[in-house]
């Protein structure tokens, strides 16, 4: 049996949502991919998919495997594709989202260099604080800073992000130093609807997540908008550590309430698993995630 063979079988399967569509796809007949299924599921001595004559649905031990088979293809693809690109000229056109923020500060600058070194390439930066579908829209590749829920996607971690309160000096002197979560209900706040989209921010007090409810003296979905009033000392805000590090640096904000943040969350470049990825995006996710892995995001 041929292992690699066998497990592209078995994915795409699942990917088409049946045993005949994954055929077609991959120019055999049906009973060569029941075969290869059936053989796969043989040497492992565990049921992978439960078949009925309408669809196909992965057992637990299925979805566990799907995804050790999509890392290991998507490395094999890697592999052959870095070979490939030495002779290759890039081509064609990239289409990557990231939210506004970390978009406008990381990936537009990363991106112009890249378009810079590859002349046949262009590129369409979507810079939206919203989860976009990547398949659906169209997009190459997605920078997110969050868990991955869609398993069909592929994920690499660059780095960590902090959620953090802060204050300006001036703020903190007048109305005084939190200590403990609760006591943000007596200040006065600055939500950023896009971190906060209610009016209560998340902390841990030792292992237990904790929602404190606030009432903001202004919201707006906006960052520079409520890290300037933050700065100009109207009150609290909670932000993402990369987006107040240079003024935390600089003695213009101060944070609070450090060992009860919430759990960091990680910044990922998300993409379509490698069957679907062109060989230019292969090259701009290696490139982006060199550098952004030597970045440090505070």
């Amino acid at each position: 049996m041929d292992k690699l063979a066998s497990m592209r079988t078995f994915v795409r399967i699942v990917e088409l949502g049946s045993l005949t569509a994954a055929a077609n796809e991959l120019g055999t007949s049906l009973p060569t991919v029941v075969r290869a299924l059936a053989a796969l599921e043989h040497q492992l001595g565990v049921l992978l998919l439960r078949r009925t004559t309408r669809s196909v649905h992965l057992t637990d031990e299925g979805a566990q495997y799907l995804e050790r088979c999509r890392l290991i293809l998507s490395a094999i693809q890697e592999a052959e594709d870095a070979l490939v690109l030495r002779h290759t000229e890039l081509q064609g056109k990239l289409t990557i989202t990231a939210s506004v923020e970390f978009g406008r500060r990381y990936i537009s600058p990363l991106l112009t260099s890249f378009l810079a070194q590859h002349s046949g390439v262009a590129a369409d930066l979507l810079l939206l604080d919203r989860v976009v579908s990547l398949v659906e829209e169209g997009v190459d590749v997605a920078i997110r800073i969050a868990h991955l829920r869609d398993s069909s996607l592929i994920a690499l971690p660059v780095g960590l992000v902090r959620r953090v309160c802060c204050g300006s000096p001036e703020y903190l002197g007048r109305y005084g130093m939190p200590e403990v979560p609760p006591d943000v209900k007596h200040h006065r706040c600055i939500r950023h609807t896009v971190l906060a989209p209610r009016n209560d921010w998340q902390f841990r007090m030792g292992q237990r997540k904790i929602t404190i409810p606030i009432s903001p003296v202004l919201a707006s979905n906006n960052v520079e908008s409520t890290l300037n009033a933050c700065i100009d000392g109207l009150g609290l805000g909670v932000f993402l550590s990369y987006m107040v590090a240079p003024y935390v640096r600089a003695g213009q904000l101060s944070y609070v309430l450090e060992p009860f943040e919430p759990e960091p969350i990680p910044v990922q470049i998300v993409y379509p698993s490698a069957k679907l990825i062109s060989k230019t995006a292969r090259t701009f996710i290696d490139e982006c995630a060199g550098n952004l892995k030597r970045v440090k995001f505070e």
